[in-house]
């Protein structure tokens, strides 16, 4: 019999998919992950570790299985929590969440896993996995996208490799969320009315720039409104319609669409004050405390260097639209290596750049530099540090990338 190590949290997601395991006819072993300790900046009530694991407990004992708990707190600081301060200082928009499941969920909790003979490591997460071979007879594994396109997860997944695949099973990914709470309520899973949790992977809820400024230092600066019908925003563009076809390979006119509309404290007027640049990230509404204007104003970009902050009214401002965006080659991961776009290449994906975004369509292109992502149509708030995303038809999640710009 085949031993399987589950990720059990405390929710009804991976509740329900240790019950599938189970029922499938795996040894099902439960190992419990405490991964963050602080709470400054954490909202009271909202990174509820010990009854997280009061509730893990009790559904192992209800399906009677093995509990364990390991600490991997310092690995997530290091691995996790450094790397979204680091990011967030250059100015940038990390996902900690991705970077939470690649680096600890699939790494170090798998080793811990293995301690206790694990043949399998399972989360209760909504994809699916499917084993392929390969034109050169080898195996692969593919990553798809959930059954139910609501809560489809596939994207925090998305920089997986195939050695973490290959000890990966994903029990719940063909099955919808009402039907989890369901089968959670008829097996009477402590879990089965329990709220989904929310925030950072593992810290849950923060006041961000509280939680950041244990090591950002507070600046104040301006907040900067630009007007939409700036001379900033003239012939940067062409046409909706002649994008795709008038680019072909030309990768200078990709890298002018992917490049950042740029502003200077003269373009627009200084409507506010903020206590620094890295606080604040493209497409954010709330922490300006600006009023008295016709529409609400967003974040259209954050100079960090400078300490300004510009922004925009209301949500189809021109500064929170591109159509295009730029992937470095040493940031870009194809979840099966034999998908590799090769430099001159161009390919049609359905795309995100956010969780629970739907797929856009678009093209990406193949450049020595990198990849260009060229969208069908304008995507508000394309921003560096986040993830891009690209899925075949059939819902492969094929490769991703960090946005460079």
């Amino acid at each position: 019999m085949k031993r399987v190590v589950i990720g059990l949290s405390g929710g009804v997601d991976s509740s329900v998919a240790a019950y599938v395991l189970q029922r499938q006819g795996y040894e099902v072993v439960a190992l419990f992950m405490r991964n963050w300790h602080d709470t400054v900046g954490t909202l009271s009530g909202d990174c509820p570790y010990e009854e997280d694991l009061i509730f893990a407990e009790l559904v192992a004992r209800k399906l009677d299985i093995p509990f364990h708990v390991v600490d991997l707190s310092r690995q997530y600081r290091e691995r996790v929590v450094d790397y979204m301060f680091a990011e967030y200082e250059r100015g940038r928009t990390p996902n900690p969440d991705v970077l939470c499941n690649s680096e600890i969920k699939f790494d170090a909790f798998v080793q811990e896993a293995l301690k206790l003979g694990a043949d399998y490591v399972a989360t209760g997460h909504y994809c699916r996995k499917e084993s392929v071979t390969e034109a050169d007879g080898t195996v692969a594994h593919r990553l798809l996208a959930g059954t139910d396109g609501n809560k489809d997860q596939s994207y925090f997944l998305c920089q997986l490799s195939q050695e973490q695949l290959s000890r990966a099973l994903f029990p719940i990914g063909d099955i919808d969320k009402p039907t989890v709470r369901t089968i959670a309520a008829e097996m009477e899973l402590a879990t089965a009315k329990r709220k989904d949790s929310q925030g950072i992977c593992f810290v849950g809820k923060v006041d961000l720039p509280v939680f950041l400024q244990q090591k950002l230092k507070a600046r104040k600066g301006d907040i900067v409104e630009i007007e939409p019908l700036s001379p900033v925003y003239d012939g940067r563009r062409l046409s909706p319609d002649d994008v795709i076809d008038s680019y072909g390979f030309n990768t200078a006119a990709l890298s002018e669409a992917a490049r950042p509309y740029s502003y200077d404290r003269s373009d627009g007027t200084v409507v506010g004050t903020h206590n620094g640049a890295q606080f604040f990230t493209v497409g954010q509404r709330k922490g300006l405390h600006v009023g008295g204007k016709r529409e609400p104003l967003f974040v259209i970009d954050t100079d960090v260097e400078n300490n300004i902050i510009y922004t925009g009214q209301g949500h189809s401002h021109p500064g929170l639209l591109r159509r295009a965006l730029f992937v470095r080659a040493d940031e870009t991961h194809w979840i099966r290596p034999s998908q590799r776009m090769a430099p001159g290449e161009r390919r049609r994906y359905g795309m995100r750049i956010r969780y629970r975004q739907p797929l856009q369509g678009g093209t990406l292109f193949a450049a020595e530099e990198g990849l260009y992502a060229v969208f069908d149509t304008p995507q508000r708030g394309i921003t560096p540090g986040q993830f891009a995303a690209w899925y075949a038809e059939d819902g492969e999640l094929v490769g991703s990338g960090v946005i460079n710009r």
